[in-house]
């Protein structure tokens, strides 16, 4: 019987034993919160955003394995892109980053692509407000 590891790729196990951007930025410009009710996995995510690109990303997430190695790939693969391109962003895009996930695991993919672009949603209707 294989462990619940020998599911995950090297780079998911990376991601999730040494996450990137974790944190909160102070003041972002824009803001998300997804969850998924059935697994009871939460991604929060932060941007900043300069010159239409996404100058800085930060997470947290109350979930499993697979949803952390999700959200930290998703930030290495936005930080510094044009909005644009990062609203492009597919889940099949992240799982490839990720050197795949387990079938009963894509779900946290899908949950981390929704929040960067819920996130980047957030920063337009601000943006939209002050203006």
């Amino acid at each position: 019987m294989r462990g619940e590891k020998d599911m995950y790729s090297q780079k998911v196990m990376e991601h999730f034993m040494n996450p990137k951007n974790v944190g909160e930025i102070e003041n972002p410009d824009g803001v998300s919160e997804e969850g998924n009710p059935v697994c009871g996995d939460v991604m929060r995510f932060y941007i900043k955003v300069e010159n239409g690109r996404i100058a800085d990303i930060k997470f947290k997430t109350f979930g499993c394995g697979a949803a952390i190695a999700s959200a930290s790939a998703l930030t290495e693969m936005v930080k510094g892109k044009p909005i644009e391109e990062v609203e492009k962003l597919t889940r099949d895009m992240l799982v490839e980053e990720l050197g795949g996930l387990p079938p009963n695991k894509l779900h946290c993919s899908l949950l981390a692509v929704k929040g960067i672009k819920s996130a980047i949603e957030n920063w337009r209707q601000k943006k939209g407000g002050n203006a």
